[in-house]
């Protein structure tokens, strides 16, 4: 796909996510050759400062988390920023926007909507109300769309009077990660992989997101929204999606998209009956976390009557021919023992023991590790070397990209922006599929709602309570540390 020149519109351009991921996205990209200097990006707030304050702002950021900053990067990434005061609810504050546009009369235009999703339509309905907008237009839409299926719908019609959807780009940062894009290569480029990828093959399937912090600065939006809309409507399930997904005729965005939303529309739904032995919701309370007492969530948010879920894990089943009867297992919390994301897959056992003396057989597994290292390792079983019969254990064979390659990997925002930039829709979200992910969450709040399900409390700094979703004989594959977190940080960023 072609390079377009942009103007790079930022709204919230000096809010937590610019700062720590937007701008160090643009200046590596910047620094890797992928953006060159005559490209615009302006930063829009409510903010009063001028542009040599907020650059300093940037830089600052961009000090704290990247070592050694490259001055000739450096130099091409502050020429192209200008940051704009102004309030996004009043039409005459877009006139200096539509002005610096015009000056710099670049091939394209990206609307970066950084911002509550309550905003969405009034930014779109102003920028159009000022001539704004054209075809040649794209918008970057952050997660949450909305709490629930209507709010999403509200927000959607909104959005669909001013783009059409080739011009929408609804992000899900995960679906940018290395191992990620590496999932469909090894699913879909290798035919071992491919011939075992049913439930012939697969026991169960895990994806586990797993935070150590608390709710930090999103008290507000957090307890309106809870574990299960915050993560599992977007994150976990794009992730589900693209274990489960049939292999697509090629690998253009739609074609990609349709398959995703097959397996959305095969999950089997919730209802009263198995809403309490399928999900479990958690609440984090006092407990301690690398070596730090911590408060509860209801402690760290004021209010000591709240019921949000800080802790969610589920199981359900995709009825269809490829994973009929396998169950996938989702689980996401806060507080809990440490950070990481990952997908387990576990193999069947072997129909047969021929080695009666040994141990039980363990499943073959395949992991992949999201953050915060990305790896993929499969572990089979092996003979434990020496006399003495057949004694044998898991072993590993691993892809570690910092073990194997000696530099650093772009991050999630990197690609999505350069994506977007090339107009690659692939990895972005399709209303489509919005629509059918909350509908599927609905199933599970209506459940809740209606047997009135009680939210367990869970120690910060323990595994939470996911164990009572699973089917007799399962466990939840419980990660081991990966690397140090400074040579985390050199590859693949904070």
């Amino acid at each position: 796909m072609s390079f377009k020149s942009f103007s790079l519109v930022i709204f919230g351009g000096d809010g937590d996510l610019a700062l720590r991921k937007i701008f160090p996205a643009i200046y590596y990209r910047i620094k890797d050759k992928q953006i060159s200097a005559g490209n615009q990006v302006l930063a829009v707030s409510r903010t009063e400062m001028d542009t040599d304050t907020f650059m300093a702002l940037v830089v600052s950021h961009l000090q704290k988390h990247i070592e050694n900053l490259d001055a000739e990067a450096l130099e091409i990434f502050t020429s192209m920023i200008s940051f704009i005061s102004a309030d996004l609810t009043k039409a005459e504050d877009y006139v200096p926007i539509k002005k610096a546009l015009e000056e710099a009369a670049l091939s394209q235009t990206l609307f970066y909507y950084s911002t509550p999703s309550s905003l969405f339509g009034t930014i779109s309905r102003l920028l159009h109300a000022n001539s704004i907008l054209n075809d040649s237009s794209k918008v970057i839409l952050e997660k949450p769309l909305g709490l629930d299926l209507n709010s999403f719908e509200e927000i959607n019609t909104e959005l669909s009077r001013y783009f059409a959807e080739p011009q929408m780009y609804r992000i899900d940062h995960y679906l940018g990660k290395e191992t990620v894009q590496n999932l469909m290569v090894l699913r879909f480029a290798n035919h071992l992989f491919e011939l075992a990828w049913n439930a012939q093959n697969i026991d169960n399937v895990q994806i586990t997101v797993a935070e150590s912090i608390g709710v930090e600065k999103r008290k507000e939006f957090y307890d309106a929204c809870g574990a299960l809309k915050d993560m599992v409507q977007n994150h976990l399930l794009q992730l589900l999606c693209l274990v489960a997904m049939e292999p697509p005729a090629t690998l253009t965005a739609d074609n990609v998209r349709d398959e995703k939303l097959k397996v959305l529309k095969s999950l089997r739904t919730y209802n009263p009956g198995n809403v309490r032995k399928w999900t479990v919701k958690g609440q984090y309370a006092r407990g301690e976390v690398a070596d730090q007492q911590v408060n509860s969530y209801q402690e760290d948010i004021g209010s000591y009557d709240s019921s949000t879920e800080t802790f969610v894990a589920l199981r359900t089943y995709i009825d269809n021919w490829r994973w009929a009867g396998v169950p996938f297992y989702l689980r996401t919390g806060k507080r809990l023992e440490k950070r990481y994301s990952e997908i387990v897959i576990n193999f069947k056992r072997v129909p047969h023991n021929v080695f009666p003396a040994g141990p039980k057989i363990d499943r073959n597994k395949l992991i992949i590790r999201l953050q915060p290292e990305e790896h993929i390792e499969l572990v089979q079983m092996a003979k434990t070397p020496g006399p003495g019969g057949y004694r044998y254990e898991p072993v590993s064979l691993k892809l570690d990209f910092i073990d194997s390659f000696d530099r650093r990997f772009p991050e999630a925002y990197e690609r999505l922006l350069m994506d977007v930039v090339r107009g690659n829709q692939t990895l972005f979200m399709r209303a489509d599929e919005v629509r059918a992910s909350w509908k599927w969450i609905h199933s599970i709040t209506d459940s809740w709602n209606k047997t009135s399900q009680e939210v367990v409390l869970y120690k910060s700094g323990s595994k939470g309570p996911g164990d009572k979703v699973m089917e007799p004989g399962d466990e939840w594959y419980e990660s081991k540390n990966g690397h140090d977190a400074k040579k985390v940080s050199k590859f693949f960023g904070t």
